[in-house]
């Protein structure tokens, strides 16, 4: 992780800092600030039913972007209690995200949910020893050995998790999305793009101290909202 300098700091805080207490979903924020990417439709971009405060991300598992924020991003998850609303959004360029993001939705709905955010972050660390859809299978095959489990010949015989990593796919084309990781940090009534997830502490603490909490309708501690089986309208 790269270190802050004191200027980094004082511009971030600063930014975060003007940010209105109640902006309309659609308003454009981003930390470092002047870095956001333009949108068509951010109307899906919001935390689930009744949370406070979200993380809303879209990540390709070949990304090297997105392998170097997924520990900051699941650090902040723990350390907040805070869901993620998280999607897949395997780039057309790279060879086997697709087939990954289909293996870790095989292994979160017939396996364990935990085993699956296990099989990402592995893939995450082993990126650069994967270079072919062939790799992968013989990466994912050991992974089940490894767990205990049988992965069996065909992991989508019928196309459900193809389907699904393709409904991500397509919510991501809606919103003009252009690159990976595309993480927000959201409220009921605002959001604020994270094009760096050095930023994402700071960013999270200020949507936190504007956003009142309410007692009945904060998320259980440790809640993860993951792949919602249908597009968020």
């Amino acid at each position: 992780m790269r270190p802050f300098t004191q200027t980094r700091l004082a511009l971030a805080a600063a930014f975060l800092l003007a940010i209105p207490a109640a902006v309309p979903a659609s308003a454009q924020f981003s930390a470092p600030p002047n870095t956001g990417n333009k949108f068509k439709d951010t109307s899906m971009v919001k935390p689930p039913a009744g949370a406070r405060l979200a993380i809303f991300e879209f990540e390709d598992l070949e990304c090297p972007a997105c392998a170097h924020a997924y520990p900051i991003v699941h650090a902040a998850l723990d350390k907040y209690k805070i869901p993620l609303v998280r999607h897949d959004f395997p780039l057309q360029m790279h060879i086997w995200s697709h087939d990954a993001a289909i293996y870790a939705r095989y292994i979160q709905d017939t396996i364990d949910p935990k085993l699956a955010e296990e099989y990402r972050r592995s893939v995450f660390a082993s990126q650069t020893a994967i270079g072919s859809k062939s790799d992968l299978q013989k990466f994912t095959q050991k992974f089940f050995q490894q767990h205990g489990k049988t992965m069996p010949f065909v992991v989508d015989p019928q196309g459900k998790f193809a389907a699904e990593v393709q409904a991500d796919y397509n919510l991501g084309v809606r919103m003009g999305l252009s690159q990976t990781p595309t993480i927000f940090v959201v409220t009921p009534t605002q959001w604020v793009q994270v094009t760096d997830p050095n930023y994402l502490y700071q960013t999270i603490d200020t949507l936190l101290a504007q956003t009142p909490a309410k007692a009945d309708a904060s998320p259980a501690p440790n809640s993860k909202l993951k792949h919602p089986s249908t597009p968020q309208k």
